[in-house]
């Protein structure tokens, strides 16, 4: 996963009130590194699967995600959220913010960034760590 994620797609102080202002947000540093080439279109397409179902999961986490066209190849964004948003979870706001862009047709790339995220999620010590650290490693994740 350490080639989908760079300090550069790492927020510890993301200012976010909405999903959409946190997806647009981290969304925005996937554009600056050419991960995403249309960012209206992007933001279309997560939009479009957080219609679908909330991605907000127990535990202060959100993950919206989206295959689309305007993806160049599988990338995760980070971003902590102190005063937490909602995404929809039964136990409220997420303050751990993960999206994920995957390109059309990488079902399979899409579903294995799904995965070992949840993996890593289960992990109390990685969570407790993301809600601790007060830098960005020079090679996150």
């Amino acid at each position: 996963m350490s080639d989908m994620i760079t300090a550069d797609l790492v927020d510890l102080d993301l200012a976010a009130a909405t999903k959409e202002e946190a997806a647009r947000s981290l969304a925005r540093r996937m554009v600056a590194l050419g991960r995403v080439t249309d960012l209206e279109g992007f933001l279309a397409d997560v939009a479009a699967r957080e219609a679908r179902m909330p991605t907000g999961l127990d535990g202060g986490i959100g993950i919206p995600h989206c295959r689309s066209t305007h993806v160049t190849e599988p990338t995760l964004a980070f971003g902590r959220a102190p005063e937490g948003i909602d995404f929809g979870a039964p136990d409220g706001p997420a303050d751990l913010v993960f999206l994920i862009a995957a390109p059309s047709g990488a079902d399979d790339a899409h579903l294995a960034i799904l995965s070992a995220l949840a993996r890593r999620l289960t992990d109390t010590g990685f969570t407790a760590a993301l809600r601790g650290t007060a830098s960005v490693p020079t090679a996150a994740a």
